[in-house]
């Protein structure tokens, strides 16, 4: 089993460090749109990486199995580095699997309120 504790601080620190390189080191060098986009794949990495943290906690506790995790790393892997790629020069073309991060993440969002309710059904 994959330590999804361990991969959402990582996550996490990715965030960071993208995160301060946005701000400090792409400031005149791209356009506003592409600067937009970074911060928008900043944001989405960071709060899905806090999620996955938690994800991470309910599937050590044997709440919850992997597909919840996998199916936001994955999200987070296509959604945010699409953007990023498109604001480091990516063709525009790029964007167009952006969404499809989108849509992995709230899979795994809904994923995890199945397994929630499954659970409350079973313990009741």
């Amino acid at each position: 089993m994959l330590n999804w504790i361990g991969i959402a601080a990582v996550n996490m620190a990715i965030a960071v460090a993208l995160g301060a390189f946005g701000a400090h080191g792409l400031e005149g060098h791209v356009s506003m749109q592409q600067l937009e986009w970074w911060h928008t794949a900043t944001l989405y990495l960071f709060i899905h990486a806090l999620g996955l943290l938690f994800v991470g906690l309910l599937i050590r506790l044997k709440y919850i199995t992997q597909t919840t995790a996998w199916l936001l790393q994955i999200g987070i892997i296509i959604f945010a580095g699409s953007l990023y790629a498109m604001t480091l020069g990516a063709p525009r073309w790029f964007g167009a699997i952006t969404p499809i991060g989108g849509f992995l993440m709230i899979v795994g969002w809904l994923w995890l309120a199945i397994s929630a309710f499954r659970l409350k059904d079973s313990v009741s």
